[in-house]
């Protein structure tokens, strides 16, 4: 014969069980809006990434101000490009280039144009 004590753990006992079914169903409902957050945030970032202008091929950066003349010229996506750029064609790429406008040491739009200096 089973002691006493654990008679009573084997018996079900219905109000802690309903307290532990609420406690279950609030945890998971919490789960479920963290998953559906997580997928909100995940095609929002999609979108974000579709809907993403393409890089240019070639990057002038503008001067300290909106009338200074470019100061570098860097391929498209280059990490070294600051703030102050605009994406142009290639044919003006290039006549920066002739015109002496500084050429970005790391991308080197100068090799990847083949512009010749002279």
């Amino acid at each position: 014969m089973a002691p006493p004590g654990l008679a009573l753990l084997r018996q079900p006992d219905l109000p802690r069980l309903r307290t532990l079914e609420t406690w279950l169903t609030l945890s998971l409902e919490r789960v479920r809006q963290q998953i559906a957050t997580a997928e909100r945030r995940g095609a929002e970032r999609q979108r974000g990434e579709q809907a993403r202008p393409p890089v240019p091929d070639w990057i002038l950066e503008g001067g300290p101000n909106r009338d200074a003349p470019p100061v570098a010229v860097h391929v498209g996506g280059c990490h070294m490009a600051g703030k102050r750029c605009k994406g142009v064609p290639r044919d003006v790429a290039l006549r920066a280039l002739a015109e002496g406008v500084e050429v970005c040491g790391h991308c080197r739009p100068d090799a990847a144009l083949g512009f010749v200096d002279g």
